[in-house]
């Protein structure tokens, strides 16, 4: 049997209140330590400690430049001083449009440093929309008092804004702005920085509907930083090495690895590579050249690692280097096949296993509320409270077995910016944020071996039979079963007889089954004959399974034309919004339970 490597995790074991209504109410039993005011607190420490450690560093040619923390602090506080020279506050925040770079930071840590609101506007509402309705909604509810665009690709979108009246700057005047010479008031602001102030505003990915504003408050972040580090001691023995593309806009690379380069006085190494296909060659480079100590990505960039190390032995003995202590996903649910294929790389890279953990979080909790420090071959194992959480949950059927989960905690959000009936409604009366998220427990008898993930109640409906469909759980497995010719898939069957699914393609995966279509379109690719029979016998196999008619899909059919950002059918980190799709490709839906299928249905031998 294989052996993990050997890496300090935190002691999640949890105290439990079982109260007569069925709630059970899960914490961690050990108390949450002190954690620091705001991260520019924690910035300014290292920058005083390590000044010349690497905080940032990115691609300018063959080699890295880099932006050391002493560095940094000089450029934060002019910036900072900038934005307090023109008003900025919270009425009036900075908005920042731009992937992550240099200035991105910069200006992000500037207007934290001087207790100046920001929100860092997801790009794709300027660079991938085709209306910019998502961007003109964000502006409205944020009012900023000066937006930042990072180059003249923005030029359309900020046209699209400009009756707004909105000052702009641009990559061009971030000169000007670093050569404002700090006074005493940027450090008095630092200094004054009230925790439970807003810090910045993540607008969330619009997965459930258009997208709303979470205030993120200074405590939020320094505090869901010391719950990390006490669930991920190892993160404080040495500084932490980060090689990571994940988006700086959405909680997961903005919050949990940006903040944990912060409040551990690591260095980050951008990544310009993508998880798609052809878009992953420049990770490849750069995992090469800079080994990470801990791996960040989502699952469909494990995906892509995979077939990349599998390929490239190389790759392989650089990735799975001696300083590499764990690997982390979040976003989506890990395939099985991935993690089975990325442990069997591992083992005969370098003889033994690295620990693959994950979790349960959204924008409104920092993001870290759950996480399984521990091994698992469920890939719907979530974990346990992380300490300082309070996990409420709330039983939605008779026998208990499935909860509705519930936050409390120093980083849960006070809720949404100037929306007061959103916040409403998001807080039950005993104020736990209700994440609209389902979990089981992995065993009901024994709490301490954690929950499991069990979809969104949003999206679970019933059958004309009376069953329930547990959308989220059926989605992993369609995922996991139908790999790799189908990456993700939206389930059907709200008020019909049967469940059936639109699924989206592998577009790769099919077409390596008729390669004689080479540069042909995915409806040619769709309606071959060789996908058309794998895909069939998929669902015949996973009819084989079923256990009744909750988990059995009768038909499927291939999605040809791609997810509509602007439509709201899918986010710009890839997370599919099933109300929408269904909304959208209704003749799709009808389609699928036509009494004489057409010909882009495809059906297996039901069992």
């Amino acid at each position: 049997m294989s052996t993990y490597r050997s890496v300090r995790l935190g002691d999640l074991t949890p105290a439990v209140d079982r109260r007569a209504n069925g709630v059970l109410v899960v914490r961690s039993a050990r108390p949450l330590g002190a954690y620091p005011r705001c991260l520019a607190d924690r910035f300014a420490h290292w920058a005083e400690v390590a000044p010349d450690r690497t905080l940032l560093a990115w691609r300018e040619g063959a080699s890295f430049a880099r932006l050391t923390y002493a560095e940094a602090l000089t450029r934060v506080r002019s910036v900072g001083q900038a934005l307090l020279d023109r008003g900025l506050s919270a009425e009036r925040p900075l908005a920042i449009l731009s992937g992550n770079d240099v200035n991105h930071l910069v200006l992000a840590l500037g207007a934290q440093y001087a207790g100046v609101l920001f929100a860092p506007v997801s790009p794709a509402y300027s660079l991938i929309s085709k209306d910019y309705g998502t961007l003109g909604q964000v502006a409205q509810v944020l009012t900023p008092g000066l937006v930042y665009a990072a180059d003249d690709r923005y030029a359309p979108a900020l046209a699209s804004i400009a009756a707004l009246d909105l000052p702009i700057i641009r990559a061009r005047d971030m000169p000007a702005l670093l050569a404002t010479r700090p006074t005493a008031a940027v450090d008095r602001a630092r200094e004054t920085i009230d925790p439970d102030s807003p810090a910045k505003i993540l607008f969330t990915s619009g997965s459930t509907g258009t997208p709303k504003g979470v205030i993120n408050t200074h405590r939020m972040l320094a505090a869901n930083q010391q719950m990390i580090l006490e669930t991920l001691p190892f993160l404080g023995d040495a500084p932490p090495v980060f090689v990571d593309w994940l988006p700086w806009h959405h909680t997961f690379g903005g919050n949990h690895n940006i903040g944990i380069t912060i409040y551990n006085g690591g260095s980050l190494y951008l990544d310009e590579g993508r998880p798609i296909p052809g878009g992953f060659d420049e990770s490849v480079r750069n995992l090469r050249e800079v080994g990470p100590t801990v791996y960040f990505n989502v699952p469909r960039g494990y995906e892509e690692l995979v077939r990349a190390l599998a390929r490239d032995r190389a790759l392989a003995e650089s990735f799975f280097s001696p300083r590499l202590r764990l690997l982390f996903y979040a976003a989506a649910s890990l395939p099985q096949h991935v993690a089975d294929e990325l442990a069997r790389i591992a083992i005969d890279t370098c003889g033994e296993r690295l620990l693959l953990v994950t979790g349960l979080g959204s924008t409104e909790t920092a993001p870290m509320a759950i996480c399984r420090p521990w091994d698992s071959d469920l890939a719907s194992a979530i974990g346990l409270p992380v300490p300082g959480v309070e996990v409420k949950l709330v039983p939605t059927t008779e026998d208990a077995s499935r909860y509705e989960v519930r936050f409390k905690g120093a980083n849960v959000t006070p809720g949404y910016w100037r929306e007061p009936t959103l916040t409403a409604t998001a807080f039950d009366e005993d104020r736990y944020y209700s994440m609209g998220d389902a979990v089981r427990l992995a065993d009901p008898a024994d709490v301490r071996k954690g929950f499991l993930f069990d979809g969104r109640l949003g999206e679970d409906f019933k059958l004309t039979t009376g069953t329930w469909v547990g959308v989220g759980t059926l989605r992993a497995r369609i995922i996991t079963h139908f790999a790799p010719l189908v990456r993700d898939a939206v389930v059907t069957g709200h008020g019909r007889d049967s469940i059936g699914m639109l699924a989206v393609p592998d577009v790769d995966a099919c077409r390596r089954l008729c390669p004689e279509l080479n540069g042909a379109p995915m409806s040619a690719v769709a309606a071959h004959p060789a996908v058309r029979r794998a895909i069939a016998a998929k669902l015949a196999s996973f009819a084989a399974e079923a256990t009744g008619s909750a988990s059995r899909i009768e038909r499927a059919i291939l999605l040809v034309d791609p997810l509509s950002l602007d439509d709201q059918e899918v986010t710009d980190k890839g997370s599919i919004n099933q109300r929408a799709v269904l909304t959208r490709r209704a003749h799709l839906v009808e389609d699928l339970y036509a009494a004489a299928p057409g010909a882009n249905v495809i059906t297996g031998a039901v069992a």
